[in-house]
């Protein structure tokens, strides 16, 4: 007696199909005659091909020099402009601030 590991029968998908033994079928990957396997190639590599827009592609190079790029180190910039807001010294230039705005805006 045959456990279901060894039995090799299906179903069939059709009603009229006779149930059968699978054993001795042609695997899937040798059904295909060489022709046929040049026209399903050709016509799949049109398919699997992707076009990336020059934009991206700049994009990704900036990213990748800043990533590369060594971190930046401010702390003596803002040491200065806290010792400036502090003692006084600070001034505000009100025309860049409307400027960075307005750019910001439009």
């Amino acid at each position: 007696m045959a456990g279901p590991v060894e039995n090799n029968t299906k179903a069939p998908f059709f009603p009229d199909k006779k149930v059968g033994n699978l054993r001795g079928k042609t695997p899937i990957s040798n059904r295909n005659e060489a022709t046929r396997k040049a026209a399903i190639e050709k016509t799949t590599a049109k398919d699997a091909k992707v076009d990336i827009s020059d934009g991206i592609k700049d994009f990704a190079r900036i990213k990748k020099a800043a990533v590369a790029a060594p971190p930046l180190d401010n702390s003596n910039k803002i040491a200065g402009l806290k010792e400036a807001i502090k003692n006084g010294s600070y001034e505000i230039d009100y025309d860049a601030v409307a400027e960075k705005m307005m750019a910001s805006e439009f």
